[in-house]
């Protein structure tokens, strides 16, 4: 018997990683019936704005509207292939609570599915890991994408030979 995931929720913050998790999600989605609900979740990290001396609410608006249109254009993705339960929200606040607590909460999510992240160790040291955070501490079960659709690594764009 497989295991069955009605609650899929996946975190969209624009990088390739979490596109990713997005196609792959959609595949699960479709994989656990009808019944199954896809839930995108964009999260406006409001403490990278403390630091702005002369804060803005347009840089807030700005970043909001950005997230609609990339979170839009997802939902039309996923309808286009065959999906009919699926939402989006925007959210404001701290990324890791939010995506690994407070969403899987309120939509009783029991599959984060969630893009590696492209930090280095010493990135991750000073600033953390929302996936690793993410990993550690959610309820329900946690997917971590690190391949593309055919299962093959994706690996960092080579720069070029000088």
């Amino acid at each position: 018997m497989l295991q069955q995931y009605n609650n899929i929720l996946v975190p969209i913050d624009g990088s390739k990683e979490a596109e990713l998790a997005f196609k792959k999600a959609v595949a699960v989605t479709r994989r656990n019936g009808e019944t199954a609900k896809l839930h995108l979740l964009h999260v406006v990290d409001t403490r990278a704005f403390q630091n702005i001396s002369s804060f803005d609410t347009a840089m807030v608006e700005q970043v909001t509207e950005t997230a609609k249109k990339t979170l839009e254009k997802y939902v039309a993705e996923a309808k286009a292939a065959g999906l009919k339960n699926i939402d989006y929200s925007i959210e404001y606040g701290a990324p890791k609570v939010i995506i690994a607590k407070d969403i899987p909460a309120e939509k009783d999510v029991d599959l984060i599915m969630i893009g590696a992240t492209g930090l280095n160790a010493v990135e991750r040291l000073l600033i953390g890991s929302v996936t690793e955070y993410v990993t550690r501490t959610a309820a329900c079960d946690v997917l971590v994408v690190r391949t593309d659709l055919d299962n093959k690594p994706v690996l960092a764009e080579k720069k070029p030979k000088k």
